[in-house]
């Protein structure tokens, strides 16, 4: 069994995003080289370092990355669940071949949830490593990565039946999210939100099964279902045309409005303007070309944080919360 340390660093994009992660790599950190290994969509860069990153945070379009990969090898499934074990506890798989392997191995390490969860979920802040098998006796590892997540990935049991339309996924990945980085409780009963452009109401949805009231504002009403539900609120309006005077105290404010990130950067700001504590999460919708340099705006809001979630598309979602 042998050991190597790299001297570089590996991302993990999402699903079927690598395209997005190079480009985002070359345009936002002026990345121009081409990856030194590709492990299926893992990326490795020779020389890079997690300093390169100090500044601007690591790219959203990676699901998670190894900051300090080594390249173990080694005779036997139980020899490599050994080794890993012995170096710490929880690890998660990303496997691209060997798969059959590649379980065996996992089924020896201490027990991590893999599964599918159900909302709402507390994701546990405890440090998890990355192992991918690249053959049968090799497996390049870290110790370290930029995700609670195993593996960077974060899915729910999927409801078929009620809700509206599958954008109750991204709000309840937005909300675990939120909790997860900030420690503040979800909404709940005795909370009022208030949603820009609710139609049909897959995030009403989920806020109304918290416990919640939702002021919902669109042009087109929502679902039957939650038309006539006694915690939701529907006024058919432009939601951005109105102030935050008039929509009155609020304790949550949702947007997954398709408009310009210009413009919803701008309302952003009224709303902050009017409580600077409020708890704000919205998806960036991309027109296009990625404007970095907006982008950046939306993260260097005091109390913010840009993410791309598991069940964003060409978007990413920003959350304004204060750390409890």
């Amino acid at each position: 069994m042998n050991i190597r340390n790299l001297n570089g660093i590996a991302f993990l994009p999402f699903p079927e995003q690598t395209e997005l992660l190079l480009s985002e790599l070359k345009k936002r950190f002026s990345i121009t080289d081409s990856p030194s290994a590709l492990y299926g969509d893992l990326l490795y860069f020779e020389g890079l370092t997690a300093e390169t990153f100090s500044k601007s945070g690591f790219p959203y379009w990676a699901r998670t990355t190894m900051l300090k990969p080594f390249m173990l090898s080694f005779d036997s499934i139980g020899e490599a669940a050994g080794k890993l074990k012995e170096i710490q506890r929880n690890w998660a798989p990303y496997q691209y071949t060997c798969f059959r392997r590649a379980q065996l191995i996992q089924d020896k390490l201490p027990y991590i949830n893999l599964k599918d969860r159900k909302f709402p979920v507390e994701i546990p802040q405890s440090p998890i490593g990355l192992y991918t098998l690249i053959d049968e006796h090799t497996l390049i590892a870290s110790t370290q990565t930029t995700s609670f997540l195993p593996a960077g990935s974060l899915h729910f049991i999927e409801d078929h039946e009620n809700p509206p339309s599958r954008a109750y996924l991204k709000i309840q990945e937005s909300l675990t999210m939120a909790r997860l980085l900030t420690g503040c409780s979800l909404p709940q009963q005795g909370n009022h939100c208030f949603e820009a452009g609710a139609c049909p109401g897959g995030w009403t949805w989920v806020l109304a099964g918290l416990g919640a009231s939702v002021h919902a504002v669109d042009r087109a009403p929502l679902a039957d279902s939650l038309m006539e539900n006694p915690l939701v609120h529907f006024q058919k309006h432009d939601a951005f045309t109105l102030t935050p005077e008039e929509i009155g105290p609020v304790d949550w404010v949702f947007s997954d409005v398709i408009c310009y990130p210009e413009r919803l950067l701008e309302w952003i700001k009224k709303w902050l303007e009017y409580k600077p504590d409020l708890k704000m999460i919205c998806t960036i919708k991309m027109q296009g070309e990625i404007n970095w340099p907006l982008i950046s705006d939306f993260a260097e809001i005091p109390d913010s944080h840009v993410l791309h979630l598991n069940y964003n598309k060409h978007e990413l979602t920003w959350i304004h919360v204060k750390k409890d």
